[in-house]
């Protein structure tokens, strides 16, 4: 998938959107994707200006958003204008190396079922193949207008 296409099936615009595309797609299955980090980042000013660190909260966030395309490129007929994407549960996070500018961020998701709409994940953030995060998520998508 290419940056339209994550941009049709998210709702996140910069500067949150942390996918920069989607380089494997197996429905119901896994989904590998990468978010190229740049010193431009807007939480680089702050966090660290000394050194800078991207977020812990931001990797897994950006694990979440992969979890979304999986989840809604998997089931197109919950994928509409109508419908938002909510990560609802993180367990077993664990931030393992830091993620700097220049890195690029590989985010390998796994669809681990899902139970009463409730989406459940694993997933790792890594770098040059070395694990920097890992966590399993729980997520759903709804209609926004509820």
């Amino acid at each position: 998938m290419d940056i339209t296409k994550v941009l049709s099936l998210l709702p996140h615009r910069f500067p949150f959107l942390l996918i920069d595309r989607v380089l494997e797609f197996e429905p119901n299955k896994r989904l590998v994707a990468i978010k190229n980090v740049t010193i431009n980042e807007p939480f680089f000013a702050g966090h660290f200006p000394q050194r800078p660190v991207m977020p812990g909260v931001l990797i897994v966030e950006a694990l979440a958003q992969a979890t979304g395309l999986l989840g809604m490129e998997s089931n197109p007929d919950k994928a509409n204008k109508d419908t938002l994407y909510y990560f609802v549960g993180i367990d077993n996070a664990r931030f393992r190396r830091k993620v700097e500018p220049g890195d690029q961020l590989v985010l390998e998701v796994e669809m681990k079922g899902s139970k009463r709409g409730i989406w459940m994940f694993s997933g790792e953030a890594k770098v040059d193949g070395k694990v920097v995060a890992n966590a399993n998520i729980m997520c759903t998508a709804r209609d926004f207008r509820d």
